[in-house]
């Protein structure tokens, strides 16, 4: 019976027959590039074709006018990185900016690498903000009473910085008010 059935198997196999080629082919595919359209981080950038030894320091060298707006940089590899602002518009001026070490372009027409990179990162990538105003009271105040040593501060001083984040409340809410008056439709 085992004969019987190799017969049988070399003649569905015959002379005039052949294999049937595969319609795809899995073993050549690669992974389809992460498509980033320019809406969905419009506001951030690929930087490029720049020396291997640059920094983050050189980097936001480069791109200093924007840092007071807000800018930041993650890096994809050693001559690639995002550039991160503060708004699309920001964006597209550094775009729109010509410098003499650095390349820039739309992260949609960027390498696969930082697109990667991006979707991976987009959770991270949201418009960089301004560092809110800060004062070094409360961080004085808890060092002191760790330390029990008095405050070589006068008066006026701790009186001037009392009222500058009285101010700095007094601001914040009369803003969540407007934000508050601005949803409920009130003048």
């Amino acid at each position: 019976p085992a004969a019987a059935s190799a017969d049988g198997d070399s003649r569905l196999m015959g002379k005039g027959s052949s294999l049937q080629e595969p319609r795809f082919n899995y073993y050549g595919a690669e992974a389809a590039a992460p498509d980033l359209s320019d809406d969905e981080l419009p506001h951030v950038i690929e930087i490029y074709d720049f020396p291997p030894d640059f920094r983050t320091e050189d980097l936001l060298r480069v791109f200093c006018s924007y840092q007071k707006k807000g800018f930041d940089i993650k890096w994809v590899d050693d001559t690639h990185a995002l550039g991160i602002f503060s708004s699309p518009v920001a964006a597209r001026d550094a775009l729109s900016t010509k410098h003499l070490m650095v390349k820039t372009r739309p992260l949609s027409q960027g390498t696969r690498a930082a697109k990667a990179k991006a979707r991976a990162y987009a959770d991270f990538l949201q418009p960089a903000k301004e560092r809110p105003e800060t004062s070094a009271a409360l961080a004085r105040r808890l060092v002191i009473g760790a330390l029990g040593v008095r405050s070589n501060q006068t008066r006026a001083q701790r009186e001037a910085e009392r009222k500058k984040l009285q101010e700095a409340r007094e601001r914040k809410r009369l803003e969540n008010k407007q934000r508050e008056d601005a949803w409920e439709g009130r003048e």
